[in-house]
């Protein structure tokens, strides 16, 4: 069982840390881009969380059931309002099999890198492609990989320096690794360090891991809006569909 790096303290601020996209206008393009590939079926969410994206796309009708590695995060989704309606399941996303089958899986907000291997990543793939219905999708939502902003013999780039909050991405070129580093200034005063490992991966890599699990790109977008992805993208949504 890997790591689980989202423990009790994670999680209790997680909904807090990630408030500026569990906003309206922010997660409404998400849970109508989802729920138009559901349709009238089933959806699986890899690394359910908190239900910042599976609650909403339940209360439009979408039977949900989601997957995950953290106890403390499925506790917070457990005690909101809706949870009752979502099916969860604690275990490693990678390779968790479910007596059922989907219309349609997703995983959102980079959590594919949450999945430290390629290996890993790849058996993601293969799990998904084993629950879903013929004809049915796998969205993922990830950033393009920010190497062209490392300046030559620099590993390490900011994304966060607010009073209460640093956040610093440190990048292993040669495993496509990186890990998060954030500090949290505590009430008394004091900061509190969380660094999280990830495996950035490009697009052709995951068309690829796709295609080893019977996959197809069916489409590419640079965001929920479906605006176009360019060379200039800094993430995408990729549907693939099992034939």
């Amino acid at each position: 069982m890997p790591e689980d790096h989202f423990g009790e303290q994670v999680a209790a601020r997680y909904d807090d840390s990630t408030r500026t996209v569990s906003e309206p206008e922010v997660v409404e393009p998400m849970v109508s881009f989802l729920a138009g590939l559901a349709g009238a079926g089933a959806a699986l969410e890899l690394g359910i969380g908190t239900g910042r994206i599976a609650l909403p796309l339940s209360a439009r009708g979408v039977p949900v059931h989601g997957i995950d590695l953290s106890a403390a995060m499925l506790a917070q989704l457990r005690a909101k309002p809706g949870a009752d309606r979502i099916a969860v399941t604690e275990g490693d996303f990678a390779d968790t099999r479910l007596d059922q089958t989907f219309r349609l899986g997703y995983l959102v907000f980079n959590t594919i890198m949450n999945l430290t291997s390629q290996d890993a990543q790849v058996a993601c793939f293969r799990t998904m492609a084993a629950h879903l219905e013929p004809g049915g999708c796998f969205v993922i939502e990830v950033m393009v990989p920010e190497l062209q902003r490392l300046p030559p013999g620099e590993t390490v780039r900011p994304f966060q320096l607010d009073a209460d909050h640093l956040g610093f991405d440190s990048y292993d070129v040669a495993d496509q690794g990186l890990i998060s580093h954030h500090f949290v200034r505590q009430a008394d005063g004091s900061w509190q360090r969380d660094s999280i490992p990830f495996r950035y991966v490009w697009p052709a890599e995951l068309d690829l891991m796709a295609a080893l699990a019977g996959l197809r790109l069916r489409e590419r977008w640079d965001g929920w809006q479906r605006a176009p992805f360019t060379s200039q993208s800094r993430q995408h949504v990729s549907v693939w569909e099992l034939p």
